[in-house]
């Protein structure tokens, strides 16, 4: 079975805007290793639609994206992604699938099924999923900002604290840092 891991951008307060983070190479060179270890990505349908918009234009090369950009969109394009959603059906974007399953159940079935591991990268989905006891791992990329508004992580609460394992903490460059942390079970 493999785990599921939560990563994303994180601003020191807790936003959790795509706009509010370092958007540079080396943050890229972090997502795409992470991409690179698991086996399939898992987003919610807004992340999904976000992505879709602008990832697929720049693997083609309709989009001007410097080589790391590109290479990043276009290992995306061959990963295996994997949506849920309760008011969307149809995902054209290449190598797409829809979760349409009870949510717990679906997913189980996409760790079960998945060794190299499920990265999820939807705010949103990652609190559900975490009410339901489902993710492993968290890898967040803490950004050196405040942006003192804008969605935060977990802003609609848990049942109860999680607590972590703190596996590494590495540094980059432009001041953010790679935390990874493992739940205590």
């Amino acid at each position: 079975m493999g785990r599921l891991t939560f990563s994303i951008n994180v601003t020191l307060d807790g936003c959790v805007d795509h706009q509010e983070g370092i958007a540079d190479d080396e943050t890229h060179a972090f997502f795409t290793r992470l991409m690179d270890e698991g086996g399939a990505m898992l987003w919610g349908r807004i992340t999904y639609e976000m992505m879709e918009s602008y990832w697929p234009a720049v693997a083609r090369g309709d989009v001007e994206a410097p080589p790391a950009i590109r290479a990043w969109a276009v290992k995306l394009e061959a990963k295996p992604k994997y949506v849920v959603s309760s008011t969307r059906t149809d995902f054209p974007w290449s190598n797409s699938h829809h979760i349409a399953d009870d949510l717990r159940t679906g997913v189980q079935r996409l760790k079960d099924t998945t060794p190299a591991g499920v990265l999820l990268g939807s705010g949103k989905l990652a609190t559900e999923l975490d009410r339901l006891d489902l993710i492993d791992e968290y890898r967040l990329l803490v950004h050196p900002r405040i942006a003192g508004r804008g969605p935060t992580l977990y802003q609609g609460g848990l049942p109860s604290a999680r607590r972590l394992e703190l596996v590494s903490a590495k540094p980059l460059h432009n001041g953010a840092v790679a935390m990874h942390y493992r739940r205590e079970r």
